[in-house]
């Protein structure tokens, strides 16, 4: 008997040893990092180094051009930089001068006051009338400055020249003392020579202002281009063809080629192609490309006779009927070769 509870036993415990397991150790999970986030570090505006102003009391003068002028951009100012006056706050130049910018500047107009020097100088001071430059007509070294040239002359009134018009907005005004022209009783006009002098003053001071303000040379042009129906100054008597040839600015056309257009047709044929209205309308298209405010129509009316003239004022001062002859025409195309039209 106590052998078979001991048997039991053993089995019980046998089965208990079997059936009995080990505890699974549970291994706690590491912790994953959170990203740690910082401020971002604020780096200071890099701007190159730029000359700086040129500070004179008050006035603020900044004479260095540091933008692309193959663009046509400059940031010379000429004449102390106009700032802003905004109350409590100060205006700084810290980043003075942004690089887009040029001059306001593109034409030169020249004009003939057609009066002595007194009244000149009175109308072009008193009234509602101005320009940049005025010319004497006195042999000295003297030339009088009436606007600023950073400021709106009166100078060219209702104008146009290559499709841009007021030209007020864009130009130096410079006027030349000078008579102008007398009428006989049938109309024919006399006008007035430059002495030389006077003509060297106005070449020089072109010459300047082309050179500073980086204007085209062919964007000095007359009043009565950007004008033609109103206006005949500075007229035929003003050597355009020197201004060109001595002081390199304005425009002229080349012999050569003037030669080339005028060989391309016989003066018998031009005279029966001229009364044309498809030729007359090609010319008056020729003349508004080139540059004159005239709108083609075909018709020989009187501002398409009054742009002629301008013309033959300007480009062709031997004759100026106002009558489109084979060689102001040969002009006409030469000079659009020279200079077309954009």
């Amino acid at each position: 008997m106590r052998n078979s509870l001991h048997i039991i036993a053993l089995g019980m415990l046998v089965i208990s040893c079997g059936t009995t397991q080990k505890p699974v150790q549970k291994v706690a999970a590491k912790p994953v990092p959170k990203p740690t986030t910082t401020a971002p570090v604020k780096t200071p505006v890099q701007t190159p180094v730029k000359p700086q102003m040129d500070n004179q009391g008050s006035n603020h003068f900044y004479k260095v051009n540091i933008a692309d002028a193959s663009k046509g951009d400059n940031t010379i100012s000429y004449g102390s930089v106009v700032s802003a006056n905004p109350g409590r706050y100060k205006v700084v130049h810290s980043f003075f001068p942004s690089v887009g910018q040029n001059f306001r500047q593109r034409y030169i107009i020249l004009h003939y006051t057609a009066l002595d020097h007194d009244k000149s100088v009175r109308v072009l001071t008193e009234q509602s009338v101005s320009s940049h430059y005025l010319v004497n007509d006195t042999d000295d070294r003297e030339i009088y400055q009436l606007v600023d040239e950073n400021k709106r002359a009166y100078h060219a009134g209702i104008s146009e020249w290559r499709k841009i018009t007021n030209l007020n907005d864009t130009s130096i005004g410079i006027e030349i003392v000078n008579p102008g022209y007398t009428a006989d009783a049938q109309g024919v006009k006399t006008f007035y020579d430059y002495p030389e002098w006077q003509f060297k003053k106005v070449g020089e001071l072109v010459k300047d202002l082309v050179k500073r303000y980086d204007i085209k040379p062919q964007n000095v042009i007359a009043h009565s281009d950007i004008a033609p129906t109103r206006k005949e100054d500075p007229g035929p008597k003003f050597p355009w063809k020197r201004l060109y040839n001595e002081y390199g600015v304005g425009m002229w056309y080349d012999d050569t080629a003037k030669m080339a257009f005028m060989n391309q047709m016989t003066p018998e044929t031009f005279a029966l192609e001229s009364a044309n209205s498809t030729f007359i309308f090609k010319y008056q298209t020729f003349l508004n490309d080139f540059g004159y405010g005239i709108m083609p129509s075909g018709t020989y009316d009187n501002a398409t006779k009054r742009t002629i003239e301008a013309f033959q004022y300007h480009f062709r001062p031997e004759k100026y009927d106002g009558i489109m002859d084979l060689e102001t025409w040969a002009i006409l195309q030469a000079l659009l070769q020279k200079y077309p039209a954009k």
